[in-house]
């Protein structure tokens, strides 16, 4: 399993020498002789085999006393697939601390979240990350502060907090020890910064793994857009995100090497977090090749893979959100779907300000929709009885679809809900909850590809087809959507 690769040092040496940047966020390389901490596909001379140490995550190499490389900065490499695919705890632990949980919360409100203990928790992360939960999130404020640091002009203080630090003496302390500068000297390396985020605007990079297909992937996002909180402007997909901090808008713009993001902040505590969010809504920590090499296996699917390899999952940046819209989804086209969302948000959405662009709400949290009068809601009783009742579930916790949420007790909360069938629960599984497996065999899109393939038609006997893509079938569902010529399809003109 490619989670236990630091293990198998033969294998990691080889991907080292041979500078593959399909293992960047798989594994650290450690160098005795320089003190340094490289992704595998560093461009500097590879060290000798015997001065390699293989450290399972940055902050594993960051405790093993490892600085940072210059040329490489393993801090910025796409995150580990597995955090996505896998649905243990220490999965969601992960996913909990890219989302900022340890810095709000601390190692308690991490442990509370996923029903373990603190001591429980930190077991699990040291046993299998090699760092517990306070090291994982202190290496990510570290790149946190790097980011702000090279690309702002904001003060050191100001960097310092925003970055999730609870001093400046620890912003100081962890920056030079993980990058061997000071603030300064790193903020001396870069030209010049960029003035405008001092306002609470940034532009960075998100990389991802190659290859990307961005068609199906912003075309879906930009298709269903709902008015007012989602567009399509400029060749970029926008959206307002709701943060802790404050509101947040995010323009993202594929490239053919990475995924142009430009964030505006109320506050840029909310960086990480913004950032992690919209890595989740591309799908950008896939590993499309592991994705591809099993999907290709099969005689039906592997020429749509060979013709459009690395197709993403389109996900969300709020899983509550996404359910609210999936229900709002049933049984209507993709532009009744977003009339019915924009009304939503209309009439209980915040106002939310956009200077570049058309965005005017957040989309309304389930506690805002608690007290909707169904009466007014312009659809069959039945689903209106539907989405009253998620939002009830969701308003009053009595259904978890979180970072550190077990999906198949999610699955199953939702099962019980009235007018819940598989279609609306594998929807949500696939796009909110992240599942990677999640499969739709009753959608309408998925059985016309499945007939125009020759595939079997009906759901029982194309989920028993499908087997063989497991554990990827959500992707193997992408693959089947883009056979269709709808606008999910492509990138809008």
């Amino acid at each position: 399993m490619l989670g236990d690769m630091h293990e198998d040092v033969e294998r990691c040496v080889r991907a080292v020498q041979s500078k593959d940047a399909r293992f960047d966020g798989w594994f650290f390389t450690g160098v005795v002789t320089t003190g340094i901490y490289c992704r595998p596909s560093c461009p500097a001379v590879p060290p000798k085999p015997s001065n390699m140490r293989f450290y399972p995550s940055a902050a594993a190499a960051q405790q093993a006393g490892f600085r940072a490389c210059k040329r490489c900065r393993p801090d910025t490499s796409p995150g580990s697939p597995e955090w996505n695919h896998r649905a243990d705890a220490v999965a969601r632990a992960m996913r909990l601390i890219a989302d900022g949980v340890v810095d709000r919360d601390g190692v308690p409100g991490l442990a509370a979240r996923l029903g373990y203990s603190t001591r429980q928790i930190e077991r699990q992360l040291n046993a299998e990350l090699g760092a517990g939960p306070l090291a994982l999130a202190r290496a990510q404020r570290a790149q946190t502060a790097r980011l702000l640091i090279e690309t702002t002009t904001l003060p050191m203080s100001d960097v310092a907090f925003a970055a999730g630090f609870a001093s400046i003496r620890a912003f100081n302390d962890t920056v030079r020890e993980v990058f061997a500068l000071t603030p300064t000297q790193l903020r001396d390396r870069v030209a010049r910064g960029a003035p405008a985020a001092a306002s609470g605007t940034l532009s960075l990079r998100l990389p991802f793994r190659a290859p990307l297909t961005p068609d199906n992937l912003f075309g879906h996002l930009a298709a269903t857009a709902v008015p007012g909180v989602e567009e399509w402007r400029g060749g970029a997909y926008r959206r307002t995100l709701r943060l802790p901090h404050g509101p947040g808008i995010a323009t993202l713009r594929p490239t053919p090497d990475h995924v142009a993001c430009t964030l505006r902040l109320a506050d840029m505590r909310d960086l990480t977090i913004a950032i992690s969010r919209c890595r989740r809504l591309l799908d950008l920590d896939a590993d499309p090749v592991a994705v591809d090499d099993l999907l290709r296996a099969d005689p039906v699917l592997a020429p749509l893979v060979d013709k459009a390899p690395g197709r993403r999952v389109p996900r969300t940046v709020d899983a509550a959100e996404f359910a609210v819209r999936a229900v709002l989804g049933q049984q209507v086209s993709t532009a009744a779907a977003r009339t019915h969302a924009a009304r939503l948000v209309t009439a209980h959405g915040e106002p939310a300000d956009d200077p570049d662009g058309g965005l005017t709400h957040l989309f309304p949290t389930p506690d805002a929709l608690a007290d909707l009068d169904p009466e007014k809601l312009a659809f069959p009783k039945a689903r209106r009885a539907t989405l009253t009742g998620l939002v009830r579930a969701l308003a009053g916790g009595e259904i978890d679809l979180g970072l550190g949420c077990d999906r198949d007790a999610a699955r199953a909360r939702l099962a019980g809900l009235p007018g819940f069938g598989p279609w609306t629960v594998e929807m949500i599984a696939m796009r909110a909850l992240g599942d990677p497996d999640a499969f739709v065999p009753g959608d309408l899109g998925v059985r016309l590809a499945a007939a125009e393939l020759g595939l079997p038609a009906t759901p029982a006997a194309l989920t028993r087809r499908a087997a063989a893509w497991r554990p990827w079938r959500a992707y193997a569902v992408q693959y089947l959507w883009a056979t269709g010529d709808h606008p999910i399809n492509h990138l809008p003109a």
